[in-house]
């Protein structure tokens, strides 16, 4: 059987993210509680046929059972089921906007923003332990259904999940990111204009990009620091783990570092890389300069 257990924050979308897993075929319950999982675990493989997908939502209404949330985490292990958490985030001016916007009162307190703090606190242990973290900030209905069926349909079947993202300052840090290396110490590919139109991807930028000995010295001190590091993530029982590399646009060395991280990396732990902002800069950068590379 596989369990999916999806948590986070009230107003970041669990509501529809529940809706779109049960659309897939996912036999779903709404707010049960920690202490119940167990049971619920042992009827849906008693179930006639047994239930081999299922999905609950826990949130911070567990707090009314007065029921330690850590701990919580913690009995997963002995569920016997394969399962995985997603969490959903969202940022705080994001989900006051939400609720002001609903009228709606905050399950933790009257007050919107105390009420977001207080929940962030409660669910901490469960965004540690996450198997994915999507941040619903900016997405779109839309855009969470894709994120949902790409977990659906992969769901990695791994115990522990590294992913290596790039991303442009100009367009903010990944809120989820574990690990963030500004990049932009090295020299922008942007100002050559021979390369201004293609990206981390391509071999000319890479050259450019890797000619940096600085470059290379930091790509090899952080692949030995992960190397160091994860197994002692995996003993406290994180699940995954978000490397975030960034320059100003999110198109050259951040995407550079990405991809050379991904290529150490692959072999070694289930991988995934993400580049985040790599088609927006280039239609800001075709916007802005144009297709012959002289500024308008």
């Amino acid at each position: 059987m596989y369990l999916l257990i999806v948590t986070g924050l009230s107003g970041a979308g669990k509501t529809q993210a529940l809706r779109r897993i049960e659309d897939a075929g996912y036999f779903c319950v709404d707010n049960l509680p920690c202490q119940m999982l167990q049971g619920f675990v042992q009827l849906c493989e008693k179930a006639a046929p047994p239930v081999e997908n299922a999905a609950v939502v826990i949130d911070s209404r567990e707090s009314v059972f007065r029921y330690d949330v850590e701990s919580a985490v913690k009995s997963l292990a002995s569920l016997g089921a394969r399962y995985e958490i997603i969490f959903l985030e969202c940022r705080d001016e994001v989900l006051e906007r939400r609720y002001n916007e609903t009228r709606r009162r905050h399950p933790m307190a009257d007050n919107i923003r105390e009420g977001i703090r207080i929940e962030r606190e409660l669910l901490s242990p469960f965004r540690y332990h996450a198997s994915h973290i999507i941040d619903t900030s900016d997405m779109k209905p839309l855009e969470l259904t894709r994120e949902l069926e790409n977990i659906l349909r992969g769901s990695f079947n791994c115990d522990f999940l590294i992913t290596f993202e790039s991303f442009g300052y100009k367009r903010g840090v990944p809120f989820e990111a574990d690990f963030v290396f500004d990049m932009r110490f090295s020299p922008n590919p942007f100002y050559e204009p021979e390369l201004r139109h293609l990206s981390g991807k391509d071999e000319a930028v890479r050259a450019y990009v890797s000619g940096d000995p600085d470059f290379l010295f930091t790509i090899d001190s952080v692949e030995a620091m992960l190397n160091r590091l994860i197994p002692r993530f995996i003993e406290q029982g994180k699940r995954r783990l978000l490397v975030a590399f960034g320059c100003t646009g999110g198109r050259h060395r951040s995407v550079c570092a990405a991809e050379e991280m991904y290529k150490h990396f692959a072999g070694k732990y289930c991988a995934k890389l993400i580049h985040r902002d790599t088609s927006t800069e280039a239609a800001d950068i075709k916007e802005r300069i144009g297709e012959t590379g002289e500024r308008s």
